[in-house]
């Protein structure tokens, strides 16, 4: 039990830091976006709380629950043992809470969700139209095209159901759910929000491209040269 308490606290607190991330690349506002993490070998993740800000943040505000959503709050370290609080019972996790576990549950390699509504990728989502693979940085994180998901409300794991269904079939660790926003996974929570910052970055330079002229396609068997060598060669 020691050893979960301690993986927990660690989780929180990379959870916790990395949500400054989202700020320092502008890719949220207000309490808007979140940021998940699973705790490896058990049923349960570590979720940004709803409504709180991002200045005021801290570990021990980090929310944990199972991967349906409900918040644990305290485990007996025996059959005895007295429970160990792990969130703040006045604390909600985020609302976004149902789509990152069905994401967890559906995608067992998944140990990170991301969810933001940055600037030029939400644009791409407004339109319901997907980030064609027009760059070489695109092809080595993404893979091809960054897709759109179906529109999803918030309120169950719809959403969660359309980034499965969605990134299932593609290589892109982003999806940008129609009418809604970029949601990215990775290996981990830091992988994820790399994606994130991948994301919006890519949104940005091609919607500038647009404005030039039609942007050059990349041919699909140089995308997954790209791919390849990048995830299995490149920094490795």
């Amino acid at each position: 039990m020691s050893a979960l308490l301690e993986t927990i606290a660690r989780i929180r607190r990379e959870v916790c830091d990395l949500h400054s991330e989202l700020t320092r690349y502008e890719l949220v506002v207000w309490t808007a976006g979140n940021v998940s993490a699973r705790v490896p070998g058990y049923d349960l993740m570590v979720i940004k709380p709803s409504g709180v800000s991002y200045d005021e943040l801290t570990p021990g505000l980090m929310v944990v629950t199972d991967l349906y959503g409900s918040p644990v709050t305290g485990i007996s370290a025996d059959s005895g043992g007295t429970p160990v609080e792990w969130t703040n019972p006045e604390l909600s996790p985020s609302s976004d809470t149902a789509a990152h576990g069905y994401v967890y549950r559906h995608m067992p390699d998944v140990g990170g969700v991301v969810h933001t509504h940055s600037t030029y990728a939400t644009a791409w989502a407004a339109r319901g139209e997907a980030i064609p693979c027009v760059l070489t940085m695109m092809g080595d994180e993404f893979g091809g095209s960054i897709p759109v998901g179906p529109f999803a409300l918030i309120g169950d794991d719809s959403i969660g159901r359309g980034i499965v269904e969605t990134l299932q079939a593609s290589h892109s660790p982003a999806v940008l759910m129609q009418n809604h926003g970029p949601f990215t996974i990775g290996k981990d929570a830091r992988s994820a929000v790399k994606a994130a910052v991948m994301c919006e970055e890519v949104a940005r330079t091609v919607h500038i491209s647009r404005q030039l002229g039609e942007p050059l396609p990349i041919d699909p068997a140089k995308i997954e040269s790209l791919y390849a060598r990048y995830q299995n060669v490149y920094g490795r």
